[in-house]
């Protein structure tokens, strides 16, 4: 299995922070590369929710299904994603570090290829989803700091 992961402080409260990320529409605002999302039944929010997240890889334009597999109110939030040519778990965790700020810890855990040829396809992947899980955890975090009207260095704005 492969694993990427990166830790933040978030100049907001965890309720701040866990609302924004909990919020379906603003997905296309932080994630990387994902352009709209599509609700996909009941319930709309909390786990078993289900949604299509339209992604832009160049001229493609995949679906990707997205399924919240975990979810602990301002704690935890896990997304299933499958479909397209990677299935993986992205998981948001946000843990308190006193006086209304957080930390942001975005995990990815993916499949590993097998064979004699893993390692060369595995290395453009790697790099690509390391790259864009770190763009979509700073894009996060800018988002519910100025959400939460303080800017990246934690002043008020």
């Amino acid at each position: 299995m492969g694993f990427i992961k990166y830790a933040s402080d978030v100049t907001a409260p965890i309720t701040v922070a866990f609302a924004y990320a909990d919020n379906p529409l603003s997905i296309p605002n932080w994630m990387a590369g994902a352009t709209e999302v599509i609700r996909c039944g009941d319930p709309e929010r909390g786990l078993g929710a289900k949604y299509g997240i339209r992604y832009r890889l160049g001229p493609w334009h995949p679906v990707i299904h997205c399924e919240i597999a975990e979810h602990r109110q301002d704690a935890v939030l896990g997304y299933l994603l499958t479909g397209g040519p990677l299935t993986a778990r992205l998981t948001l965790r946000f843990d308190p570090l006193g006086r209304g700020r957080s930390v942001l810890t975005s995990e990815l855990d993916y499949p590993s290829s097998r064979g004699f040829t893993a390692i060369l396809r595995d290395r453009p992947r790697d790099a690509l989803l390391r790259r864009a899980l770190r763009r979509s955890e700073s894009r996060l975090r800018r988002a519910i700091e100025e959400l939460h009207g303080t800017d990246l260095v934690g002043r008020l704005a």
